[in-house]
């Protein structure tokens, strides 16, 4: 057993810590069978050393507590003295510094006090040696100097150990600190995107620096609803899961799409869709962004037919143009808005349309003649407004179809 326990405590020193910890703990076992305590004690001190450099912190503070407890029972200083230090190296990579501190003062007692019994050896033999010869006396206090210069060294060791394990606490803080911040820098960028998300950006900002926003009036935006035809009665038929999956899939399509046109989402309703353009963005071919984005969201609500897995819908679209009032409503679940005829009138322009046509205003019209060929409907009478003259886009003029996205000429 002391042969296997030595040839591990060889493997510790060479650093094969697998093979040393195989060897100490094979020893270990065997003097157990013979209740040999003092080659426990010894080698259950270097096998927690062991799981210590193999980063098994549990493993090495069980180790050190029976190699501590042993030594205790049989009074064994130094391996008392190795214990705590072990005991106390384990609490502070543990981050127990407490704990730590009592193991290492603890080492320290021990250390001294066998320190203290060599002192006193050492004096009785220089007594003993001057009475013999004054040159054995100068040989013993070359020895005490020696003695001292290990002890400086063995000081120094520690007091750099002890630098060493300060420094690796503080950069652990440093790394706790660091990807604290991270986290809390990374909360802050989804609330933004969040609140990004329901406001627009120039609002949002307003909205942080101030805690409120103010109502705002804008000149000239193009407002543009879509409905689904028949959509209450195809509903129906199909269950919440597969209503709301249905819109959905058409409602995420259509952010993207007008995302691709620098237009701004205000709300849905049921299975009616409003947005915007010209609000907090300088951009003056919102009329016509909003045209080219309502063709590409009537080729959509086409190319949807073939999907087996969607309810198909057709869809109404209405668009008009004039001056609006933007703001947030409420103090809590905000929600941005926009008031004013304009977009009562665009709301009726939607529902004056017909299926998978793009019914527009006379305001928009004369804004977009230039760009799209029209067919000019007549004044329709619409509910509280009387006679409105109407328009429908049919398509791209031929001189702007190389410009502008393409779009596939309405027949008339």
């Amino acid at each position: 057993a002391y042969n296997m326990g030595n040839i591990g405590k060889v493997n510790h020193a060479q650093g094969y810590y697998e093979l040393a910890k195989t060897n100490l703990s094979r020893a270990i076992a065997l003097l157990k069978e013979v209740n040999d305590d003092y080659g426990i004690s010894d080698y259950a001190i270097y096998l927690s050393n062991v799981f210590e450099k193999q980063n098994d912190l549990p493993a090495a503070l069980k180790f050190a507590k029976t190699g501590l407890d042993l030594s205790e029972k049989l009074g064994l200083k130094d391996q008392i003295s190795d214990a705590n230090l072990q005991l106390s190296q384990i609490y502070d990579l543990l981050g127990d510094k407490d704990l730590a501190l009592t193991y290492y003062k603890a080492h320290i007692q021990n250390r001294d006090s066998l320190q203290n019994i060599k002192t006193v050896q050492q004096m009785a033999n220089l007594r003993t040696n001057y009475e013999v010869s004054q040159k054995q006396v100068e040989v013993d206090l070359l020895n005490q100097q020696k003695s001292n210069q290990r002890i400086v060294v063995i000081a120094t060791t520690i007091a750099l150990v002890l630098i060493g394990l300060l420094a690796f606490g503080l950069y652990r803080r440093y790394r706790f600190i660091r990807k604290t911040s991270l986290i809390i820098e990374n909360e802050r960028k989804r609330s933004e995107s969040l609140l990004l998300n329901i406001l627009p950006e120039e609002t949002a900002s307003e909205l942080k620096k101030y805690g409120k926003v103010k109502a705002k009036k804008f000149n000239r935006v193009t407002v543009m609803f879509t409905d689904f035809v028949g959509f209450t009665r195809s509903s129906e038929n199909l269950s919440p899961e597969e209503l709301v999956e249905s819109v959905d899939y058409f409602f995420s399509k259509f952010d993207e799409i007008i995302d691709k046109y620098g237009l701004e989402k205000i709300k849905t309703i049921g299975d009616a869709y409003m947005c915007t353009g010209g609000i907090n963005v300088s951009n003056e071919n919102h009329p016509i962004n909003a045209i080219n984005a309502a063709f590409e969201i009537a080729d959509f609500m086409e190319l949807s037919k073939s999907n087996k897995d969607i309810m198909p819908f057709d869809v109404r679209i209405g668009i008009n143009t004039g001056p609006v009032v933007a703001g947030v409503v409420g103090t809590k679940k905000f929600a941005y808005d926009i008031w004013g005829d304009t977009v009562n009138v665009a709301s009726r322009m939607e529902s004056m349309s017909k299926p998978g046509r793009i019914n527009i205003s006379e305001n928009t019209y004369q804004l977009i003649k230039e760009t799209f060929n029209c067919k000019y409907r007549g004044e329709i009478d619409v509910k509280n407004k009387g006679m409105m003259k109407m328009y429908y886009v049919n398509g791209l003029k031929t001189k702007n179809a190389a410009a502008t996205t393409n779009h596939k000429k309405v027949k008339v």
